[in-house]
């Protein structure tokens, strides 16, 4: 099994050369931030990750989880790992300052948790729960539960989760059951069943705080009558500490095709007693600062997932020996050839780098948008930022997270039969990062949201906005022999997706089942225009720093010649996309809905 690394270089040229990080964060307010702090940051997340999570990843998947009478106990080593990840303050590393955390940007949080999903997935996932917990909690509820749950839940001491789904409803959250009643003590009272809870029970932290989406008996129909409450698995004492257990059980967990060690909880509420966060059947804007940030989190995952499946098949490749290259022997003095010398599998792993490498530019360049809304006093750079964060979320939720199973794929592919047993662990990485594209709301309900919401829902103008600065920053690169032809390619791109935005309004305008049809080749579309754009930039430095005579040349040589590959052979799929999605509807319709059923 091929021992995971943290991609430190990549993440450093990514983001002190291409987005130059420190000059955007001091435009932030953070001066404080330099260079040679980032690269020390990575330094110390990638060596946690590497040491105390990726050596419990294959163990913890094959020890699982073991439920007894409401209770479940993590994996070996679990809970010595979680408890290092917080005590080195990682699990404070984005929080508010304000409640014992360090407030540091998200774009630098961002890659540090690309190395702890990396290194184990499954134990992230805990932490990653309450990272989104703690933002909602900051965002929405009051002063008094701010005070007596954010230091805890910050520190780790305290954990948080997500509860929305009910065994009857997954996306659509205006039909839930869960009920909540009004206390005299101006608390509430939550009774009602949840589903694929993750994190909803363990043992790594000493109270869990669960977000419960529920509706009050007075409730308008339909998603605007949900409110969100805070129920914490034990009722804090008058000293803070874990006291009298709440109303809430775990009824089991779920055994699923992977991230066995995270515990996808069934948990039942039986007048639980709950704190309302922010105003009476208003919840769902609220916990959409939790699952907006959580979808901006899969597409990390799925990068965590991606890469060490890249590692496993590129040291696999340039050690497995079989065949001789097809232009004669490149290896004479071995019984065959590695099989890195076949184009094929040259192509298998150049299109994991493209994919992997654009999609981390894609996600670090969203991270500092997330930095923005945080960060910018209101006003109109403030809405423009967050225009375009609504924009690019689905896509670095839907578009990474599909990249990332054709990644995976062809981690598996490379290997052979030896992709397909359990020793080599690229296997894991498939079973583990299968629920990416279905977390958060599936990758066509993400589809939808893009071309209905962000797409329509103004008329174009966040999207036409957008163009004019993609176009602005392509024009504002220098110039060069080895770019110069990636450029019109990237600059064409732009050109087809504003000319296919505005096919998708007008099909709209037409026949309202147009949006769905066109909306997952629209996002797919959007997806590889927006890596084009980003591996325009990155060879533009690459080859500006191999000019220079600067950094590794050998690196900068292999940016250029990837953006190269990108161009030649993953940009053309824009054109299928295209094809597909101008076909329209009807051909959706064309058969009755019996027609599906087998016999």
């Amino acid at each position: 099994m091929t021992q995971y690394r943290a991609p430190l270089r990549d993440f450093n040229f990514i983001l002190n050369d291409v987005l130059q990080l420190g000059e955007r964060l001091r435009e932030l307010g953070h001066d404080e931030i330099g260079a040679e702090f980032i690269e020390t940051v990575l330094e110390e997340g990638g060596r946690l990750a590497e040491e105390a999570f990726a050596p419990l990843n294959r163990a913890g998947d094959e020890a699982g989880l073991r439920w007894d009478d409401g209770e479940v106990t993590t994996p070996d080593g679990f809970r010595e790992a979680y408890r290092a990840y917080c005590d080195n303050g990682w699990s404070s590393m984005a929080a508010p300052a304000g409640f014992g955390g360090q407030g540091l940007p998200f774009s630098l949080a961002g890659p540090v948790h690309e190395f702890f999903g990396s290194g184990n997935l499954a134990l992230r996932c805990y932490c990653g729960l309450t990272e989104g917990a703690v933002a909602t909690i900051h965002a929405h509820a009051s002063d008094t539960l701010k005070a007596a749950y954010l230091e805890k839940m910050i520190s780790g001491e305290w954990s948080g989760t997500m509860c929305l789904t009910e065994p009857h409803a997954g996306t659509d959250l205006g039909i839930l059951r869960t009920r909540a009643e009004r206390a005299d003590d101006g608390s509430y009272r939550v009774t009602g069943n949840k589903i694929f809870i993750t994190g909803g029970e363990h043992d790594l932290s000493g109270n869990i705080i669960h977000l419960v989406l529920a509706r009050l008996p007075d409730a308008p129909a339909g998603s605007r009558g949900i409110s969100l409450f805070l129920v914490p698995k034990f009722l804090p004492d008058a000293d803070g500490a874990p006291g009298e257990r709440n109303g809430v059980r775990c009824e089991s967990v779920e055994h699923k095709m992977g991230l066995r060690a995270s515990a996808t909880a069934a948990l039942s509420f039986n007048d639980a007693k709950a704190w309302i966060i922010g105003e009476e059947h208003r919840g769902l804007a609220c916990m959409f600062t939790m699952m907006n940030g959580a979808r901006y989190d899969v597409g990390i995952q799925a990068l965590g997932q991606a890469e060490p499946a890249y590692q496993a098949a590129a040291t696999y490749a340039a050690e497995r020996l079989q065949s001789r290259s097809l232009s004669g022997p490149k290896a004479p003095d071995k019984a065959a050839d590695p099989i890195i010398v076949h184009p094929d599998v040259r192509r298998m792993l150049l299109t994991q780098k493209a994919l992997i490498e654009g999609s981390r530019w894609l996600a670090c360049r969203v991270a500092l948008l997330i930095d923005g809304e945080r960060d910018l006093p209101p006003g109109e750079a403030r809405a423009k930022n967050d225009r375009r964060l609504a924009f690019w979320t689905p896509i670095v939720k839907a578009f990474v997270s599909d990249a990332a199973q054709e990644a995976i794929s062809l981690g598996i592919q490379v290997h052979g039969g030896h992709g397909y047993i359990c020793e080599t662990g690229v296997e894991q990485r498939a079973r583990d990062a299968r629920i990416l594209p279905i977390w958060e709301g599936t990758n066509g309900i993400q589809a939808l949201d893009l071309v209905r919401r962000k797409l329509l829902g103004d008329g174009g103008e966040t999207f036409a906005e957008m163009l004019a600065d993609l176009r602005a920053e392509q024009a504002a690169l220098p110039h060069h022999a080895a770019t110069d032809g990636l450029a019109t390619r990237a600059a064409n791109l732009l050109d087809d997706w504003e000319a296919l935005g505005q096919a998708v309004t007008e099909a709209a305008a037409r026949d309202p089942e147009e949006i769905g049809a066109c909306s997952v080749d629209f996002l797919q579309f959007s997806g590889y225009a927006m890596l084009a754009h980003g591996w325009l930039q990155m060879a533009s430095v690459a080859a500006a720093k191999r000019d220079r005579g600067e950094g590794d040349a050998a690196f900068c040589g292999a940016k250029l010649a990837t953006a190269q590959f990108y161009f030649d052979r993953i940009a053309p799929r824009t054109l299928a996309h295209r094809a597909a999605l101008q076909s329209g509807a009807e051909n959706l319709f064309a058969i009755d809905a019996g027609a599906f059923a087998h016999g």
